[in-house]
């Protein structure tokens, strides 16, 4: 099930608050190049590379579990543009084939089992075009995470302010467990969440296990290499075997 941070419909309407379009966003919308290509997007979230695709002439397919982020994702300005699918990355299935195939803001990491992470990649695997491309990312799991995710936010729409907090929870194997308080002027809500942090090799041994190979894997957005001890990201990208 999502956190609630994704299916909670006043959530979900200030998501892009704090998840904003930066730098990760240019790096995915390049990819796609400047033919159209078909797209798919799992955990697309609320849309906001869908909608920057579809703007560019571009086949879009947005796929989330969270309706409340879809319901959001449907208001973009080209939203009426995309397929929207409510499913599951393990469990989506669709008769296209696609040239690019993303997954981004660090979904992976929800995949806390390994049979949740080889079912997205069979799905990966199985909607794959001839020669096309999947890219996602997950977080180096040599950084300590827990000492820069202790924060407190303030987050304004319109006259509202809502505070924002992070806390860790618990540190345990390669998971890392916390909670996000959002204060409104009127209600105050916790969501829960948990994540798992794979090191390099054993994302890509899922990878080969899965029948896809990895092309390469950038540290950072500006397509750096990685490095083990100091990059903040994994970024891969892959094709079939």
């Amino acid at each position: 099930m999502p956190d609630r941070h994704y299916e909670d419909p006043s959530l979900a309407e200030i998501y892009d608050l704090t998840s904003g379009w930066s730098i990760d966003r240019d790096f995915y919308l390049a990819l796609a190049g400047g033919s159209p290509k078909r797209i798919l997007d799992l955990g697309c979230g609320t849309g906001l590379l869908c909608d920057a695709y579809a703007a560019l002439g571009h086949d879009v397919t947005g796929v989330d579990p969270a309706r409340a982020m879809l319901d959001v994702a449907k208001r973009k300005p080209h939203g009426s543009e995309v397929e929207w699918i409510e499913a599951s990355a393990q469990e989506f299935r669709s008769e296209k084939e696609f040239d690019l195939i993303i997954m981004t803001g660090n979904a992976f990491q929800v995949f806390l089992t390994d049979a949740d992470i080889l079912a997205t990649f069979a799905t990966m695997r199985a909607h794959l075009a001839d020669d096309g491309l999947i890219a996602f990312e997950s977080r180096n799991p040599a950084i300590d995470w827990p000492a820069r995710w202790n924060r407190d936010f303030e987050l304004r729409t319109g006259d509202t302010i809502i505070h924002q907090s992070r806390r860790v929870l618990k540190k345990e194997g390669d998971r890392i467990a916390f909670e996000t308080y959002y204060l409104f002027p009127n209600k105050k809500l916790v969501s829960y969440s948990e994540l798992r942090f794979l090191t390099r090799s054993e994302v890509e041994d899922r990878l080969l296990r899965s029948g896809l190979k990895v092309e390469a894997v950038y540290g950072d957005w500006e397509s750096r290499p990685f490095d083990g001890a100091t990059s903040d990201d994994m970024i891969f990208l892959v094709r079939s075997v």
